[in-house]
């Protein structure tokens, strides 16, 4: 068995990326029966891990997570990227390609600083840069106070804790990966909708590197990967970039998805849902879905994805 690494598996550097990454590996090696040796895991520090002052969208958006990986898999540094899905822009280059989608972990998000959403104090200071969060709480709760936060998931329970926010959301997925499956109180994602395409692990590789390719394979997980692409696609027919409060699900039943959606005013006042059942190989329906939403949608709130993509 070769000693050198046979693979280069780029990924961000934060302790959640990492894990992610390590995860990949695992499943690479037990996949093709190889020593964990064989992959080497090249971290970077991405652009988005840089700026924790301000949201995305004002920086450069979904695009700061993934500059620098997409600079060194086209340059030949590394043979595959790992990403967290939602953390990828919609639109991809034609240079790259999602090789494999790993098992999905828990979809839901969970509250932190109260026992439910009902429990948070009126007038309470609730931390989040995620436009989604923000609108679907202040759809719920409009008595409330959204304040900024970012950071990775250790910085922002220490903002918690020192008194920042009375409140924040985390990935249930996130947390369960980092080891802090006790940390806050899962929120019931058939009301509490997700991001589309959180807690899914994608391995992205050059689009014409076909032994790369061939090894991803191995390791895609086809009813996680359905989902994915039917949320991507969604986001794909809104035109829906970082700044534009999305929420979806979907659930797989055999070769059926289901996908709810939901598109929201920036302050939560307006809320646009709809829903749909489809063949997981069925392209158009989530296109179909996105056209429903944003025609039902009022000006304020289609505003926010024109152009967005």
């Amino acid at each position: 068995m070769p000693t050198s690494p046979m693979i280069r598996l780029g990924t961000r550097r934060s302790p959640l990326a990492m894990v992610q990454a390590q995860e990949a590996r695992s499943r690479l090696c037990a996949a093709h029966g190889w020593d964990e040796t064989q992959v080497e895991l090249v971290p970077v520090v991405a652009s988005g891990d840089k700026v924790l002052d301000r949201p995305l969208a004002e920086i450069g958006g979904k695009a700061l997570w993934t500059r620098e990986l997409d600079e060194w898999l086209v340059d030949g540094r590394i043979d595959m990227a790992v990403h967290s899905m939602k953390d990828v822009e919609t639109l991809r280059p034609a240079s790259l390609a999602i090789g494999a989608i790993l098992p999905r972990a828990d979809k839901a998000d969970r509250l932190l600083g109260a026992a439910s959403l009902a429990d948070i104090p009126q007038g309470a200071k609730v931390g989040t840069s995620a436009p989604r969060r923000a609108a679907q709480l202040l759809n719920l709760r409009p008595d409330v106070e959204v304040v900024g936060i970012r950071g990775n998931v250790a910085t922002r329970m220490a903002k918690l804790d020192a008194g920042e926010a009375d409140a924040t959301f985390l990935a249930s997925a996130g947390l369960d990966r980092l080891g802090e499956a006790t940390v806050g109180v899962r929120l019931d994602p058939e009301v509490w909708l997700p991001a589309p395409a959180q807690a899914a692990i994608g391995i992205e590789c050059r689009s014409d590197d076909v032994r790369v390719l061939d090894l991803l394979a191995a390791v895609d997980h086809a009813p996680s990967r359905a989902e994915v692409l039917a949320e991507r696609r969604l986001l794909e027919g809104l035109g829906g970039g970082c700044s534009s409060p999305i929420a979806a699900l979907s659930v797989t039943a055999v070769t059926e998805i289901h996908l709810r959606a939901a598109i929201f005013s920036s302050d939560g006042s307006i809320r646009v849902g709809d829903e749909a059942r489809f063949a997981s190989d069925d392209d158009a329906a989530p296109l179909a879905l996105a056209e429903r939403l944003l025609a039902a949608a009022p000006a304020e709130v289609r505003k926010l994805f024109e152009g967005a993509a």
